[in-house]
């Protein structure tokens, strides 16, 4: 399990993160998502000793990162700038991971195959491309066969399917009862893999939960001649009303009823769709209100 507790980190007179706290649970995949600057980065940092909070507590297990008696079996950890020396084979890279995590050198010819990495096991990381680099790190990460991963954007640089293999792995490793928290910018692939969400925002948290009651249910997307008249009427009448500015978004009303109430304060209505959001949409909304 990880946990962060009224997370605080400040720099001098700029704070990073405030009061951040969430739970990442076993079982479940967990993503963490943010614009650039927003504090992702600095959370998993903080989660990972490699950063000191100012205040709050950022726990792996229930303990500080430091505080684990053998952390690379507890925690497996994909950093964006990965850790392997340019020089080192893949192969050396792992065999000497395997040696400061305290696991068995076996695991590395298995790991190198099973990211498929086996045929560029003795070419220099230095040549590999990102996607290589990138699942060379996931190969880090599994060494100690942790319960818990941390991921911050593992997905760069992988192909389609290099993105279809990291979803069923992550899939597959909260199913057998890890914990899973990824960051990522990619927000239609995290959406096929995460169960909740964790939305950060300027340093502080916008939301934490499902993924499912974040994005909601169906929405109907209406474009009117008077945009301020229709919302006051669909409130009015017990629907749930946000906008971008150009159409309104409204919830918790059906596509017939929201007609008839147009037709009612006789407004035109251009357009009365019915959709379904995704976690693109309401992270931007999310967002672009903080």
């Amino acid at each position: 399990m990880i946990e962060t507790k009224a997370l605080t980190k400040s720099y001098r007179r700029v704070t990073a993160i405030r009061d951040v706290s969430f739970t990442a649970t076993p079982g479940r995949v967990t993503g963490l998502v943010g614009l650039n600057g927003s504090g992702k980065s600095t959370t998993l940092r903080i989660l990972l000793g490699l950063s000191r909070a100012t205040s709050g507590a950022a726990l792996i297990n229930g303990k500080r990162y430091h505080q684990l008696r053998h952390p690379l079996r507890q925690v497996g950890a994909v950093l964006e700038q990965g850790l392997a020396h340019p020089g080192q084979t893949g192969y050396t890279h792992l065999v000497t991971q395997a040696l400061l995590s305290g696991t068995s050198r076996s695991r590395v010819k298995e790991l190198l195959s099973f990211v498929g990495l086996d045929g560029a096991a003795a070419k220099r990381t230095g040549d590999y491309s990102l996607g290589m680099r990138q699942r060379l790190s996931v190969a880090t990460a599994l060494l100690g066969e942790p319960d818990v991963l941390i991921l911050d954007e593992a997905a760069n640089g992988l192909d389609p399917s290099g993105m279809a293999w990291l979803r069923e792995l992550l899939r597959e490793h909260a199913a057998r009862g890890g914990t899973v928290l990824i960051s990522s910018h990619l927000l239609s692939e995290l959406e096929q893999v995460a169960d909740d969400v964790v939305v950060i925002g300027r340093g502080e948290i916008l939301h934490a939960g499902p993924l499912a009651g974040l994005i909601g249910g169906t929405r109907l997307r209406v474009r009117g001649g008077n945009p301020q008249l229709l919302w006051q009427a669909f409130e009015r009448y017990g629907g749930t009303v946000t906008t971008d500015g150009q159409v309104l978004y409204v919830s918790g009303l059906t596509a017939e009823h929201a007609g008839d109430i147009a037709l009612h304060v006789q407004v035109p209505v251009y357009e009365l769709v019915t959709e379904t959001p995704h976690l693109e949409d309401v992270f931007l909304s999310l967002a672009g209100e903080s």
